[in-house]
C-alpha cells in the first residue's frame, strides 16, 4: 500500500491533464514520448542489469521531451511559452548529456556489477530492506516508472498552464528570471565542486557555495522548479472545472515533490550517508552547515570561536 499511496496523486495529475480539454493534446503526446524514452532508456536495460541508475539518463531526456511537446502542441507560441519550454530543453539537456557520460564512464549496462550503481540508488536498496520489498526486479521496475510517471504528470503542469494560456504576463517574466538565476547558481555549485576535486585537496568541500549549503546545487536545482510553478500562477485565475482543479493541486505539487526527491529521496539523504563513512571531516561539516537551505556558517557545540573554511 506505501506505493500505491506515492503513485495515486501522479495517476490524479496525468488523468487531468488527459482529461482537461485545455491540455489533453499535449498531455497525450507526453504520455507516449514518456513511455518511449524511459522504456528504451531505463526500464529494459534496469531489467537486464537490475540498476536503477539508468533513470538518470531517462528522466533529463523526459524534460527535453516535455520542452518539444510544449512547441509543438502549443495553440499559440507567444514569447512565455517559447521560453518556458526552452528552460525545459536546458534543464533536461544538461543533465541528460552528463548522465550519458556517466553511463559510459560507470558501467551501468555491465549485469552483475552492483558497484557500477549510483550511491543514491545503492541506498535505495537499503530502504526496500527496511519496507520490507524482497523483488529487486520489481524495484527496480517500481523506481524507473515512478520518476516516468512523474515527468507524465506533475512536472509537465507549470508548462502546459503556460502554453494553453495566451495572455502573457509580466509575472511569468519575473518568475523566469528567477529561472535563469537559479540556474546559472546551480550551475556555479557545480564548477566549484569540480575545481575542489579537480584541485587534489583531500576532505569536504567547503568553499563557495557550498559553505553556506551542503547541497546548493539541489537548492538552486529546486528554486528552478519553484520558478517554474510561479511561471504558471498567471494562467490559474477562471480554472474552475473539476479537472483544472486537480491540475492547479498538481502545480504546486512540483515544489513539493522536487523537495522531497532532493532532500531525502534520491539526494541529500543518500550522499551524506556514505560522504560521513568516506570522509572524517564530514561530521563537522554537518555540524556548521545548513543541509539544504543557504545560512551562515554555525560554530559547532564545544567549538567557540571556531568555524568551518
Amino acid at each position: 500500500m506505501r506505493r500505491v499511496w506515492a503513485v495515486l496523486p501522479f495517476v490524479l495529475v496525468a488523468v487531468a491533464l488527459l482529461l482537461d480539454p485545455a491540455t489533453a493534446g499535449a498531455a497525450r503526446w507526453n504520455l507516449v514520448v514518456q513511455v518511449v524514452l524511459f522504456t528504451v532508456l531505463a526500464a529494459v536495460p534496469g531489467h537486464l542489469t537490475r540498476h536503477v541508475s539508468y533513470v538518470d539518463v531517462a528522466w533529463p531526456w523526459g524534460l527535453v521531451g516535455i520542452g518539444v511537446v510544449t512547441l509543438v502542441t502549443a495553440p499559440e507560441l507567444n514569447a512565455v511559452t517559447v521560453a518556458i519550454a526552452v528552460a525545459y530543453l536546458v534543464m533536461g539537456a544538461r543533465m541528460g548529456l552528463w548522465s550519458l557520460v556517466m553511463t559510459i564512464r560507470h558501467g551501468w549496462w555491465k549485469p552483475g556489477a552492483p558497484k557500477a550503481e549510483l550511491p543514491r540508488y545503492r541506498y535505495q536498496r537499503r530502504r526496500w530492506e527496511r519496507q520490507g520489498f524482497r523483488s529487486e526486479a520489481v524495484s527496480v521496475q517500481y523506481e524507473i516508472w515512478l520518476q516516468g510517471l512523474a515527468n507524465a504528470s506533475v512536472l509537465a503542469v507549470p508548462t502546459f498552464l503556460v502554453a494553453a494560456d495566451s495572455r502573457p504576463s509580466s509575472w511569468s517574466w519575473v518568475a523566469l528570471g528567477l529561472w535563469a538565476v537559479s540556474y546559472v547558481l546551480e550551475s556555479v555549485a557545480d564548477r566549484q565542486k569540480q575545481r575542489f576535486a579537480a584541485s587534489g585537496e583531500r576532505g569536504t568541500c567547503d568553499r563557495g557555495l557550498w559553505r553556506y549549503s551542503r547541497h546548493p546545487n539541489y537548492f538552486f536545482q529546486w528554486m528552478q522548479w519553484n520558478a517554474l510553478v510561479l511561471a504558471a500562477l498567471p494562467s490559474l485565475p477562471g480554472r474552475i472545472t473539476a479537472t483544472s482543479l486537480v491540475l492547479v493541486a498538481g502545480l504546486f505539487l512540483v515544489s513539493w515533490t522536487l523537495f522531497v526527491t532532493l532532500t531525502k529521496h534520491t539526494g541529500a539523504r543518500p550522499a551524506e550517508y556514505y560522504s560521513v563513512r568516506k570522509r572524517p571531516d564530514y561530521a563537522r561539516y554537518q555540524a556548521t552547515t545548513n543541509m539544504f537551505f543557504p545560512g551562515p556558517v554555525k560554530v559547532p557545540s564545544g567549538s567557540a570561536g571556531r568555524t568551518t573554511g
